[in-house]
C-alpha cells in the first residue's frame, strides 16, 4: 500500500540548489534510511516529505498522517507517560532542563504516542548510550513504516530495507541495508574501474594504430627514377590508391576515437604510510597500568580499588552505562592520576568533547603543520583521506562546521608526536563518509588507543580489547566486538545457580549491617571491611 509519494521536488537555498529529485514513493512496511554527506539536505527532505517545509516546486502526497521525532523540537508534552516510564523519563520532565540523552529519549516518545503507520526520525539514538540505544532501536522496530536519518550504521543494518542515498540533491534507491548498500556501491565502483580501464585501452589502441596508419601512408614508394612512362603512369595510379585506402583507414580510425564514449576515472583510494617512529613511541608491553583506581566526584563514587591496563600498540574500548565514569577514566590517564602508571616514553593526544585544540585564524594545513611531525606531503594524504581535498586545505578553520573541526582535530592528532590517543566519543558531528573515514585510519595507526563511542559499528570496526565500568569496578575482555557480544549471550543466558548453601536476602542484609557496623570500631581494618561489604552488596544484587 502506498503511503506517501512526492514528485518533481526542487528546493534552493539562496543560489545553491539542495534538492532536486523526480520522484519518491514509500510503502507500508518500508524501513528507509536516508544517507549522505552532512550538509547534502536530508533533514531538509524529511522535513518536506513531512509537510513542515515547503518545497520550491513539486508535490507531496500522504495517505496517512505522520509522527516526526525532529532534532531540537521540544513538543513534548504530549507523550504518553507509559512510555515516559518506559524510555527512563519522568513523566513530569522537562525538556529544557533534560541532558542530549534525556532531550533524545522525551522527543521519542512524543513520536511514538501518535501511534501512526507512518514515522519519521532524524537521529532518532543521539546522545544515548548503548542501553538508550537498545530500547530505541526496540521501540523502532515496532513501527510499521518508518523513515530516519542517523550516522549509526549499526542501526541501519537493524532496522532498514531500504536505502536512499542522497548526493548532488538526488536519490538512488537500493534495496537493503546499510551494508547491503555499501556493497552493491563497491560493486558499482569496481564494474566503473573495469570500464574505465576498457575505454583506457581501446583509447591507447586507437591511438597507436592512427599512428601506424599515417606512418604507411607516407612510406608509400615515390615512383623509380629509371621506370617508363607507362609504368611510371601505372606506379602512380596504384601508389594514389594505396595512400587514399590507407587515408581512409585513418580517418575511420580518428572517428571511432573521436566518438569513443569516456569513462570518467574512478577515485582512487589513497594510501598513507606515516613513519611513527618519529613519535618515539615505548616499547613496553603495557603502556598505562593501575592497580588500586578509586575516585569519586563528592559522594558519587565512580571507582573503588580497581585496576586496569592498556596495551602498546591496541585499540581499546571503554563500555559503560552512561556516568559511569568513562570520560572521567580518560581524563584521569591523560591528567596523571597518582594511581595510574604511564610508562615515561608515552605521548598522549587527547581528544575530548569541544576541545578541538585549533588556531581559528589559520588554515587547515597550518593548523596540521604547527603540530605534525609528519612531512607536509604525508600530512596532507592524512588530510585527503579525512575528506580535506585540493584547495580545502586553504580553509580558515574559524569558517569549519563541527563536523569539520572533529575531522581536523584527529588530523593533528595522528599527525603529532603522539603514540597514545585518548578518544571520548570521536565521531559526534561526524557523518557517515567521515565516520568511516576516521575509522579506516585509526585501525592503520600503530600506536595505542582508547576510545569511547557510542557508535556499535565504529567501536565493532576498531576494538581489539574492552574495559567495562561497572558497580564501581573494571573488567577486561580480549577480543574484538563479535566475540565480546558473544561472551555477552552466553553470561546472559547461564545466570549463577543458587543452592542451599545460598544466603538468603536478610541473611545478607544481617552480614551488610555487620560489617558497617565494625567500620566505625576503633583500629578496623578499613580495606578488608569495605571488600568484604562489597563482595556480600553483590551477592545482594544477584538475588534482587
Amino acid at each position: 500500500m502506498l503511503l506517501l509519494e512526492a514528485a518533481h521536488l526542487k528546493k534552493s537555498f539562496g543560489d545553491k540548489l539542495v534538492l532536486d529529485i523526480s520522484r519518491v514513493s514509500i510503502y507500508a512496511n518500508d524501513k528507509i534510511g536516508i544517507v549522505g554527506d552532512n550538509g547534502c539536505g536530508k533533514t531538509t527532505l524529511l522535513s518536506i516529505l513531512a509537510g513542515i517545509t515547503l518545497p520550491d516546486e513539486g508535490f507531496v502526497k500522504a495517505a496517512t498522517p505522520i509522527s516526526f521525532a525532529q532534532q531540537l523540537n521540544d513538543s513534548t508534552n504530549d507523550a504518553e507517560p507509559y512510555l515516559l516510564r518506559q524510555f527512563q523519563v519522568g513523566t513530569k520532565a522537562s525538556y529544557i532542563k533534560a541532558s542530549g540523552g534525556e532531550q533524545t529519549r522525551l522527543r521519542l516518545a512524543a513520536a511514538l504516542s501518535g501511534n501512526s503507520r507512518l514515522l519519521f526520525a532524524d537521529e532518532p539514538t543521539s546522545s544515548l548510550d548503548r542501553e538508550g540505544v537498545q530500547l530505541a532501536l526496540k521501540k523502532l522496530e515496532a513501527v510499521e513504516t518508518l523513515v530516519l536519518i542517523s550516522h549509526d550504521r549499526w542501526l541501519l543494518d537493524k532496522l532498514c530495507n531500504r536505502i536512499w542515498y542522497l548526493q548532488d540533491g538526488h536519490i538512488t534507491d537500493f534495496k537493503g541495508n546499510y551494508t547491503a548498500f555499501k556493497e552493491q556501491n563497491a560493486l558499482a565502483t569496481a564494474y566503473a574501474q573495469d570500464e574505465y580501464q576498457q575505454y583506457r585501452n581501446e583509447q591507447s589502441r586507437l591511438q597507436k594504430a592512427i599512428v601506424e596508419t599515417t606512418r604507411r601512408a607516407k612510406s608509400v614508394r615515390k615512383t623509380p627514377a629509371r621506370m617508363g612512362n607507362s609504368e611510371a603512369r601505372l606506379h602512380r595510379r596504384e601508389s594514389t590508391e594505396i595512400e587514399q585506402k590507407i587515408h581512409r583507414q585513418a580517418k575511420t580510425l580518428e572517428t571511432r576515437l573521436a566518438h569513443l564514449e569516456a569513462k570518467e576515472k574512478p577515485k582512487a583510494a589513497l594510501v598513507v604510510k606515516m613513519n611513527f617512529a618519529l613519535t618515539n613511541p615505548p616499547h613496553n608491553k603495557e603502556v598505562v597500568e593501575a592497580r588500586s583506581l578509586s575516585f569519586a566526584y563528592g559522594d558519587n563514587t565512580l571507582f573503588k580499588n580497581t585496576g586496569f591496563s592498556i596495551l602498546n600498540g591496541r585499540k581499546t574500548a571503554l563500555l559503560g552505562k552512561n556516568g559511569v565514569g568513562k570520560s572521567t577514566l580518560l581524563s584521569l590517564i591523560a591528567d596523571g592520576h597518582p594511581a595510574i602508571r604511564v610508562v615515561p616514553k608515552v605521548k598522549t593526544g587527547y581528544f575530548y568533547q569541544d576541545f578541538f585544540n585549533l588556531s581559528l585564524t589559520q588554515t587547515i594545513l597550518e593548523n596540521i603543520m604547527r603540530t605534525s611531525v609528519q612531512d607536509e606531503s604525508t600530512a596532507r594524504t592524512v588530510l585527503a583521506r579525512l575528506l580535506f581535498r585540493r584547495d580545502d586545505v586553504y580553509k580558515k578553520a574559524g569558517v569549519l562546521s563541527g563536523g569539520e573541526r572533529v575531522r581536523l582535530a584527529m588530523g593533528k592528532l595522528l599527525t603529532s608526536n603522539a603514540n597514545l590517543l585518548l578518544l571520548d566519543e570521536p565521531t559526534n558531528f561526524l557523518d557517515i563518509p567521515s565516520v568511516e573515514a576516521t575509522q579506516s585510519l585509526l585501525r592503520e595507526y600503530e600506536g595505542a588507543v582508547v576510545f569511547v563511542s557510542h557508535d556499535e559499528s565504529f567501536t565493532a570496526g576498531i576494538a581489539e580489547r574492552f574495559l567495562t565500568i561497572e558497580n564501581q569496578q573494571i573488567t577486561t575482555f580480549e577480543g574484538d566486538m563479535a566475540a565480546y557480544r558473544q561472551n555477552q549471550s552466553k553470561a546472559t543466558a547461564s545466570p549463577p545457580k543458587t543452592d542451599a548453601a545460598t544466603p538468603s536476602r536478610m541473611i545478607l542484609e544481617m552480614q551488610m549491617a555487620r560489617v558497617v557496623s565494625a567500620m566505625s570500631a576503633k583500629n578496623a581494618d578499613a580495606q578488608a571491611l569495605d571488600a568484604e561489604y562489597q563482595a556480600l552488596l553483590e551477592q545482594y544484587r544477584r538475588l534482587s
